[in-house]
């Protein structure tokens, strides 16, 4: 098999168009893919982004949930005021066509999907065109990774989400793109490598600004430039001051524009990054979300985010870790390229993995250079792509793909849909008021979710400030010290670990104020100022029905909608259904007027 070549030894010159027209097609598929998607993953893809980011749009008197994180300073503000200027203009374009509430609900819950479709497309792009950098401008192998990453399942689910760190992946694999990998394996420097010509020191600046931004984003982002910084100084020890200088230059312009915007944002001097090492490493207080063992990053995590391209990068992986030898040729440049993404990878994870709290959106950065090792073994397993010459091996490709759509399917429609399709029932009760109510008359709903704490979306899918809505917290032990919080509950594990029963009774009004014979009874007698009054629509997991059904035995509420939510959940709190319930008032007042 003839080697393939580098693309820093090759002398082509890059079709643009043809490039660029990549990419678009590739945010066509990650438009279709965010549109399409149905499914809750984690509660930071809102509470991260797209809380804070409706609270800059539309002000606090908009109803966004705003966390501890965002009121103690840890999270850089240039991720959530990317989604608010989109927010601020799909509400000026909605106000200009003069829409009803409802098509503005519409555009506004969607347009977050549109800038994290751009950044899902410039991961997958971005990920291909590193492959060109290290196998070639016409490699296969190139063309093995953009299928990789375009069928990936995890990319299906993750990268159209609204995580900071799918931004952070984004950033870094552009900036791998733009590094300059020819200063490690000694090839020319001299040949255009880039998307855009010019010199290598507009190049290493590029790459370095989006490496600044990444880590301003996600601290432990620095973990991969570290290594790639150590490993330079072993092979090319001559350009360390060249990179040294000009990293401290764009770092600190980067650091003076996150201060600028941060400071702006917070109102006082802030900056985040150090607030999250304070809080997340020194405190510990991630450990208070979850712990998990230490093998989780290399038993779980990767086969979470590679899934059936989990064998072809075991054993890129395997591979990489052998130095090639020290000649001069080709091939061996792109060995060497590729022993340095592993072990770049295989650091990362091993120092994240000292940290006690993980997830394996922590990693998500590695996955493009995952893809760009796993590739070469797929390619040639598979040879020649898209049709292997043998039968058999052409119905495991078949096989691996369908694997792929099956699986992307199932998490993109399917598990933990019911806590997204509950917000949309909501919001259309909401709708349905304003729609039919009276001039002058109360036309909100009030909501109560009795459930682990943030385990629906909020007012990015609420949309209507109109509508009231509680939900259990979840507040860290921030002012507690270290000795207590083993035993320190938030609301939410208060709720579930002591007696439902005992919190419902503490903290709502009686239920002498909604029995069946207390219709029409003034709200005032017997109330507690203190407790919360029920709501119109109370919100929960089937797992809860038992022991609602014993409480509230003999009041006004009946169950008046059920989503499906999941076949199985690793916590028993979410088990089943997604219920709610209506004070039986309410549903007479909406049948009376539908």
């Amino acid at each position: 098999m003839a080697p393939e070549k580098s693309t820093a030894a090759s002398n082509d010159s890059p079709d643009h168009f043809t490039i660029w027209s990549v990419y678009f097609l590739l945010f066509a598929w990650r438009y279709a893919n965010a549109v399409s998607l149905r499914t809750f993953f984690q509660p930071d893809e809102y509470f991260q982004a797209l809380e804070p980011a409706w609270n800059l749009a539309f002000g606090p008197e908009s109803g966004a949930w705003i966390t501890w994180e965002w009121r103690e300073g840890l999270r850089s503000s240039l991720h959530p005021v990317l989604f608010a200027l989109f927010y601020k203009g799909a509400d000026l374009a909605s106000n200009m066509l003069s829409l009803v509430p409802t098509d503005r609900a519409d555009i506004l819950i969607r347009t977050p999907s549109f800038l994290q479709s751009a950044v899902a497309a410039a991961i997958d792009f971005f990920t291909w065109r590193l492959a060109h950098r290290i196998y070639g401008r016409h490699s296969r192998i190139a063309d093995a990774t953009l299928l990789l990453t375009a069928v990936s399942p995890w990319q299906w689910f993750c990268s159209v989400r609204t995580f900071s760190n799918s931004l952070e992946t984004a950033l870094t694999v552009f900036a791998l793109y733009c590094w300059p990998w020819e200063w490690y394996s000694g090839l020319d420097e001299k040949k255009p490598y880039s998307w855009f010509s010019g010199s290598s020191t507009i190049k290493l600046n590029v790459s370095l600004f989006a490496a600044a931004l990444a880590c301003i984003l996600r601290p432990t982002n620095v973990l991969v430039w570290m290594v790639l910084a150590v490993m330079l100084f072993r092979y090319n020890a001559s350009k360390i001051q060249t990179l040294a200088v000009r990293a401290v230059a764009c770092g600190i312009i980067v650091l003076i524009v996150s201060l600028v915007a941060d400071t702006a944002f917070y109102g006082k001097l802030t900056f985040p990054p150090l607030n999250f090492l304070r809080f997340n490493v020194v405190q510990s207080l991630s450990t208070f979300y979850g712990v998990n063992r230490p093998d989780y990053y290399f038993t779980e995590a990767l086969a979470l985010m590679l899934t059936t391209a989990l064998p072809f990068a075991a054993i890129g992986l395997w591979k990489g870790l052998r130095r090639p030898t020290a000649k001069d040729t080709e091939q061996d440049g792109v060995c060497q390229l590729r022993h340095l993404l592993t072990w770049t990878i295989l650091t990362m994870m091993l120092v994240l993995t000292l940290i006690t709290h993980k997830e394996v959106r922590f990693i998500y950065p590695l996955l493009p250079m995952l893809h760009v090792i796993a590739a070469k073994p797929m390619a040639d397993f598979f040879h020649p792509l898209p049709v292997p010459a043998s039968y058999m091996r052409c119905f495991l490709l078949a096989l691996m793909m369908i694997a792929n759509l099956l699986i992307a399917s199932y998490v993109g429609t399917t598990h933990q849909r019911g806590v997204i399709d509950v917000m949309h029932y909501l919001r259309k009760q909401q709708e349905a008021r304003l729609l039919h109510a009276p001039a002058g008359s109360q036309a909100s709903i009030t909501v109560g979710f009795l459930m682990p704490c943030h385990s629906t979306p909020w007012r990015s899918h609420f949309v209507h400030p109109e509508i009231t809505a509680w939900a259990l917290t979840c507040e860290p032990p921030i002012d507690i010290p270290p000795v207590q919080r083993a035993t320190y509950l938030d609301e939410a594990d208060v709720f579930y670990k002591t007696s439902a029963q005992d919190w419902l009774g503490s903290n709502m009004a009686s239920t002498d104020t909604i029995k069946t014979n207390a219709l029409g009874a003034s709200p005032e007698t017997s109330q507690d100022t203190r407790l919360r009054e029920w709501p119109e629509f109370l919100v929960f997991f089937n797992q809860l029905v038992p022991t609602l059904e014993k409480y509230l035995a003999g009041t006004q509420y009946t169950e008046c909608w059920r989503g499906f939510n999941t076949h199985w959940h690793d916590d028993a709190r979410r088990h089943g259904d997604v219920v709610v319930w209506c004070l039986q008032a309410s549903e007479d007042r909406e049948r009376q007027r539908t």
